[in-house]
């Protein structure tokens, strides 16, 4: 691994991880307590710390053979005791509705057995299950090998927020706490690549996370590819503002109080309704994480080594102090670009000078900026907004029709800049566009902006991706 990183901090590398901080500061009693996930998890429920239900274990090939198929809910995570690395681990999101055929093929008097789908579509069997359970026994997931148990658990369910940064799976928190104190974290995404799991080694993404703000910074794909989109979008990975960021910390710290470890990865989702979930406690976490951070990890450890902290809250107010920066301040100076929140004041311009002012609504969900009819008249365009609704009063079902048809309908709108297909979740609208000027916290942006009737919603312009390039957004702003 490089000794030296960008910024001239040296990062710790994978032997002096072990030698300087595992060993001396991790026992073999905490070591086993980690690597035991069915054991540590018990132990921080018990510590108060909130952890997935364990729904079911299975210990041998008689608990096997005599399992309950029919007791497992429609998704869980089947999970190696003893994993490591997210080896091993099959997360199902549904049962699978049975065709007449596969029902009339059950013997008589037999109840069929249930068939789940994986992230990808895929089935998932009984038979299926047993086989990947008697590779969990057998101890292919596990560490050095030996044999292993494997349980059920149940899959979190996704926050919205990260909903558009994810594929398929639940984003994690990993933060890395040493001496009780919080000294980095990132966020780590799964990708299609990584089968739906929040895992480096398998091609998710870590994103590098301000530990004053909780605020992501770096995004590095896989084990060390430097991006700014989630592959194959525009969706900037950059700006997100982490929920209770504060809450995690102390989670992490305590979770090290109640493993005894002195060095360790704090895994740590957030449920859509339980909020922070504690995954599990890594006891040789991966050091991607500095890539991520654009730091070194040793430097930060050797700041704090011999610090006398007494109380988890102590420790985050730390951590937080140390390695935390003017997060805003440091985004727009890096990347060029003004941070702004999902509600912002801004000006418009609009025909012959005509100007408003008002809130609008960020929508990084939406491609185009879309602007109501009737805030349209008051930027001078009522002629344009007279000969829309003529036409949308005339044809019902324009959308149906030919580019050419829809075209020739159209372009006698006075002002019309083009027309555009815009896909939401009521469907697909066929809409005009009209170029306006839009200045947002001082950003002037000459844009083509839809037409729309927004008479029944809060904001009468949303602020599109297309225009939001030049701006990070600040999801608690």
């Amino acid at each position: 691994m490089l000794e030296i990183f960008k910024n001239g901090s040296k990062l710790l590398g994978m032997n002096a991880r072990n030698l300087d901080y595992i060993r001396p500061y991790n026992r073999k009693k905490a070591k086993k307590l980690a690597d035991d996930k069915i054991l540590s998890k018990r132990m921080l429920k018990k510590g108060g710390i909130p952890v997935p239900k364990l729904l079911a274990k299975i210990r041998t090939a008689e608990e096997l053979e005599n399992f309950d198929w029919s007791s497992l809910p429609s998704t869980f995570a089947l999970k190696p005791n003893r994993g490591y690395g997210g080896g091993g681990i099959m997360v199902v999101y549904g049962r699978k509705k049975l065709s007449r055929k596969e029902i009339a093929n059950t013997e008589d008097g037999e109840t069929p057995l249930p068939v789940w789908v994986k992230s990808d579509g895929g089935k998932v069997t009984v038979e299926d299950l047993k086989s990947h359970i008697l590779n969990i026994l057998d101890g292919a997931f596990s560490l050095a090998n030996m044999p292993d148990i494997a349980f059920f658990e149940e899959r979190l369910t996704l926050l919205k927020l990260f909903k558009p940064y994810a594929y398929k799976g639940i984003p994690d928190i990993r933060v890395i706490v040493f001496n009780r104190i919080p000294v980095m974290a990132m966020l780590r995404l799964p990708t299609k690549e990584s089968g739906g799991k929040a895992n480096l080694q398998q091609g998710g993404i870590g994103v590098g996370i301000d530990l004053a703000t909780g605020v992501t910074t770096t995004a590095v794909l896989g084990k060390g590819k430097i991006i700014d989109y989630v592959p194959g979008t525009r969706m900037l990975l950059s700006g997100i503002r982490i929920p209770y960021w504060k809450e995690m910390l102390l989670l992490a710290v305590k979770a090290q109080e109640i493993s005894g470890m002195g060095f360790l990865g704090a895994d740590v989702a957030i449920d859509r309704v339980r909020g922070p979930v504690f995954l599990e406690i890594n006891a040789r976490p991966g050091l991607s994480i500095q890539v991520a951070n654009l730091s070194g990890l040793k430097e930060r450890l050797e700041r704090i080594k011999g610090l006398k902290i007494k109380t988890a809250v102590r420790g985050v107010r730390v951590g937080r102090d140390l390695f935390g920066g003017e997060i805003e301040e440091e985004l727009e100076e890096i990347s060029g670009r003004k941070v702004i929140g999902t509600i912002e004041k801004i000006r418009l311009i609009g025909k012959n000078g005509k100007s408003v002012e008002l809130e609008a609504k960020i929508d990084t969900g939406a491609g185009f900026t879309s602007i109501d009819t009737d805030l349209a008249e008051k930027l001078g365009f009522e002629d344009t907004v007279r000969e829309y609704q003529k036409i949308e009063t005339t044809y019902k079902d324009i959308k149906h029709l030919s580019k050419t048809e829809r075209w020739n309908i159209y372009k006698h709108i006075p002002n019309l800049e083009s027309t555009v297909v815009v896909n939401s979740a009521s469907g697909s609208t066929y809409r005009p566009t009209i170029k306006i000027t839009v200045i947002m916290d001082n950003v002037i942006i000459p844009t083509k902006v839809t037409l729309i009737n927004r008479a029944h919603l809060k904001y009468p312009i949303i602020i599109g991706k297309r225009n939001l390039k030049k701006f990070l957004i600040d999801v608690s702003k």
